[in-house]
């Protein structure tokens, strides 16, 4: 089984990015930050990877998806609005339990600090592969979009996919992805 986080800040997009990826309504999905409290699991199902791909786990994998509660609150540098210390800690453990990472940042709001450090933290630390993601890009003109992803590879050092939930844009790229890390899933 591999585990795959879909971690961001509040309102990001993490549950609409897990409803298409599981082609369903799973997680509730509102404009109100905060809608997703804790984390929400649900089995995407088995990849099959392609033979050019060395998979030492064999031919196909499951795999379950992570929704995660908004970890800070995309205005300010602070803890999501819902989360307490306590539930704050459990996520980041539920979180570095994971095998795969999707880091999600919100084109209209920019790479948060906060965001930043527990990427570090994931990608160097604890060693996981990580999937960077900037979300919304059908509402930011696409100029500021390629500034922002510049912005985010240089302090990320990882080139990001550009994604619209609305027109689908980038979500092959996602899968491919998904499909890629999880040969190196632990």
């Amino acid at each position: 089984m591999i585990k795959v986080a879909i971690i961001g800040a509040e309102n990001v997009g993490k549950s609409t990015l897990m409803n298409a990826l599981l082609g369903g309504r799973f997680s509730e999905v509102s404009e109100v930050p905060g809608t997703t409290k804790g984390t929400i699991k649900r089995v995407f199902g088995k990849v099959k990877l392609p033979k050019t791909m060395k998979n030492p786990f064999g031919g196909a994998d499951e795999v379950v998806l992570i929704d995660t509660a908004g970890l800070f609150d995309p205005e300010k540098e602070v803890r999501g609005k819902v989360l307490s210390e306590e539930r704050f800690r459990e996520l980041i453990e539920e979180i570095v339990s994971a095998d795969v990472i999707i880091h999600m940042i919100d084109a209209t709001k920019g790479l948060h600090r906060g965001m930043e450090k527990l990427h570090y933290m994931l990608k160097f630390r604890y060693e996981k592969p990580i999937i960077v993601v900037i979300n919304k890009i059908d509402l930011v003109p696409r100029e500021k979009v390629l500034e922002l992803a510049k912005i985010v590879e240089k302090r990320l050092e990882q080139k990001p996919i550009l994604l619209s939930l609305v027109t689908y844009e980038g979500f092959n790229e996602i899968l491919k992805a998904l499909a890629y890390y999880a040969q190196y899933a632990k």
